[in-house]
Order: C-alpha cells, then structure tokens, then sequence
C-alpha cells in the first residue's frame, strides 16, 4: 500500500507456513481499512477502493504475478474525476492487463447522487445507508455496488462507476475466495423482515437457522444416498463373494466402529437414536453371512460419511462454545439449529446470549460453516466483546480451525492477549 490517506506506506507479508498473518498498530493507520480494500477488491465492491485515498494497492501472488489498483490523489476538488485503474502485472513485473475500475469523483456528494438515483428509479430496493441495499421483490440483500453492478442502466452516464468486468480478472477472482469478517457481526442482512422498520435481525438468529438448513440438506443427502444402497443392496450382495481374511471378529469390529460414529453423529444432533438400530454378531458365522455384513457394513460407511465434515465442525463449536460459555451449554438440534440451555435445565434462545457470547459464536460460525477451502479470511478485531481469557485462547482456536476447513487468515487487531506468545505471526503497521 503505497500513499493512504496520503500519509501511510505499508507491506504486509503473508505467513503462508502456518497460514495466520496478524496486523496490529494504532489506531488511524489503516487496519481495517487494508481488510475492507482487499475484500472489496475481490468481492466487485469497489466503492471501497474509491472512497478511500490512496496511491497504489498492490497485491503479490505466489507465483510472481501482481494486481495494482492505482489513483490520484492530488487534486482533492469535489468536481474532480480520480481514474480508479486496475493492472496486471507478470513476474517480471511487464503489464499484461489493464482495466479501468471506476471513473467516479471520491467524494461523498457522488454517493449521495446515486443513492438519490437508486431510490428514485429503483423502488423496490430501499437504501439503508451507501453499502446496503434490500431488494423487496425478492427475498434478496445487494450491496450498494451489487445495485450499481445489477441496474447499471438507470444512472446517469456521468454517474454509472463500474465497467464490465474483463474476463482475466473474473479469472483471478474465481482461483482466490476472500471473505471479511466485519467488526459489526452482531447484526445480519441476508434476511429481509417483512414489515417493522429495522430490517436487521441477529447474526445468532440467522445462522441458527442456516445451520438448521444445512443439517436438513444434509439428511436428504443421506435419504436419497440411502434410497439408492437399499434399493441396489441384493445385486450387490449376489454379486460379492466373502474375503477368505474377512473373519467373524473383523466384522464385529467393523460394525462396533460404525456404532461410535453413530453415537458420535447422535450427540452432534445428526441423526436420531432409534436410527440404524444396533446388533450382536455371532463371531462364527458362514460366507454367505459374511458376504452380507460386508455389502451392509460398506454401505452404512458410505451413509455415514455424508456427515463426516459436517459432524467435525459442529464437534469443534459445541468444545469450544462449552468450554467457553458460563452456565449454560449449546447443542444442536436439526430443526431449530442451536439450542442453548442453562445449568438449571432452561432453554436460552440465541438473541438472549450475552454481547461477547454473540461474538464468539458468530465468529466461530462464519470460520467453520461459511468459509469456503482454499480462502482468504479477513477478520476485524476478533477481540471485541470477549474476556481476556477468551481472547487468550482465541489464536488457538483459529489454529485448528484453519487447518480443518483448509483457510488463510489475516486479522487486525489492538489486543495483546489475543497475540498472546505469538509475535511471530504479527506484522506492525507504522507511521511515516
């Protein structure tokens, strides 16, 4: 980053052995700033680059190529047009690709044309402020720049920002997902509330309810998985022929493994107790019973492991969330998503956790459930709301989740209990 506000010049290398990259520095010098430009950058949000002054953002990949988004910042007269230009550089730093983001004055005067525009010309969208944007025909949320990518059409000329995207930088953005995880994570956009005047609703809330989903998704995954094995089960079991090493004890050992995973997807609120019931094997049984419990245990596997990410993720947030939470304990239930309850045996509902038991469990939420492998996760003061103790632990909470959903993740922060003994991992943002 080379001139923001003017004043900063930053690099931040990315700790790609073990994939945590922590910011810190005072406050005013650009932290979450870098988070929203890098997000906005991959997420077509580019308002994030032109309402920021700066010279040049540029971002270096692993193999020597680089994008930079440059502007002027000279002339800061409101009637002035700041090219935002983004380009593609090779390894050996020789242009390849150039497109112009945005032609658009950075100045607020311009958002408030087009916000007058979008509600004028577009009525069933209804401006919440320059970012978001409820599309009420659909149950739908756009950002601002999704309502100027969607109805590019109705501005003015003088007021249509955004360029089609050329073809080798969807390229780009397709081969990295980047997602943030803002510091506002307590309120929700993605629904859209019929009638009442705030359109929010909890983060806690909503993810209850997509979790729920995903698990219903999930078991008719399972169902029709199950529907296929049942209804090719006897071909199959003519078909096979018992291993002469497949003994009675073998089995018996296959099939009391299938019944801890099982107990293990019960206690995840996957499945039901009563389903795929239990039984004893007698230890000497003939080829023709080991040719069936063969074809029976391969399938109940094969059913079994539809849930096996799903089960692991929801594993490592009830741990965490138990160990973290006073007096109360979360399960999962697959019609309602999270279940809270008190030491005393009542039912808590999500909105009622406490402001920092929120944070937790959104930021858990959105690092396990939401995160796409291979991404790079942005998070803005994960410290917000939490007790010492919880920030203390929180680095190596993030450590294994990374490494079981297979994330990169850079976070910005201003707490030295969540860097905890790792200023290793922590790149200092300074002054001129």
């Amino acid at each position: 980053m080379t001139n923001l506000f003017g004043i900063f010049n930053h690099t931040i290398p990315l700790n790609l052995d073990e994939r945590i990259t922590i910011i810190h520095g005072p406050n005013g010098f650009g932290k979450t700033i870098l988070l929203r430009m890098l997000n906005g950058l991959f997420n077509s949000r580019y308002l994030e680059l032109v309402t920021i002054p700066f010279s040049e953002f540029r971002v270096e990949f692993d193999n020597g190529e680089q994008l930079v988004v440059t502007q002027s910042i000279e002339n800061t007269s409101k009637t002035k047009k700041h090219p935002t230009t983004l380009q593609l550089f090779d390894s050996g730093l020789s242009k390849k690709e150039e497109f112009q983001l945005i032609d658009v004055a950075s100045d607020s005067n311009s958002v408030e044309q087009m916000s007058q525009v979008i509600e004028s010309r577009i009525p069933e969208t209804i401006p919440i402020n320059y970012e978001i944007s409820f599309n009420l025909s659909t149950p739908e949320i756009l950002s601002f720049s999704d309502v100027i990518h969607r109805f590019n059409k109705v501005f003015p000329k003088q007021l249509r920002p955004i360029n089609p995207e050329p073809d080798w930088f969807v390229h780009i953005k397709k081969s990295i997902a980047v997602q943030l995880i803002e510091a506002q994570r307590l309120f929700n956009f993605s629904n859209v509330l019929s009638g009442g005047e705030d359109p929010r609703i909890t983060s806690v809330a909503a993810y209850s309810e997509e979790l729920a989903e995903h698990i219903q998704s999930k078991l008719a995954e399972y169902g029709e998985l199950a529907q296929s094995l049942d209804r090719t089960f006897p071909a199959r079991v003519v078909k096979t022929t018992a291993h002469p090493d497949l003994t009675g004890e073998k089995i018996h050992a296959k099939l009391r493994e299938i019944e801890e995973k099982r107990y293990c997807l019960i206690e995840a609120g996957l499945l039901n107790q009563d389903e795929d019931p239990d039984f004893q094997v007698d230890r000497s049984i003939d080829d023709t019973a080991k040719s069936i419990l063969s074809v029976y245990v391969e399938d109940v596997e094969n059913k079994l492991r539809v849930f096996e990410e799903l089960a692991q993720k929801i594993e490592i947030l009830k741990r965490i969330i138990n160990s973290r939470f006073c007096y109360k304990s979360i399960s999962v239930n697959k019609e309602k998503g999270f279940i809270f309850q008190t030491d005393d045996g009542k039912q808590l509902s999500p909105e009622n956790l406490s402001s920092g038991e929120q944070h937790q469990l959104v930021m858990l939420y959105e690092l396990l459930f939401k995160a796409q492998p291979n991404s790079l996760i942005l998070i803005d003061e994960p410290e917000l709301s939490l007790h010492v103790a919880w920030q203390a632990q929180f680095l190596k909470d993030l450590q294994q989740i990374a490494k079981l959903v297979n994330i990169d993740v850079l976070m910005a922060t201003h707490s030295p209990d969540i860097i905890s003994d790792r200023w290793d991992l922590t790149v200092e943002l300074k002054g001129p």
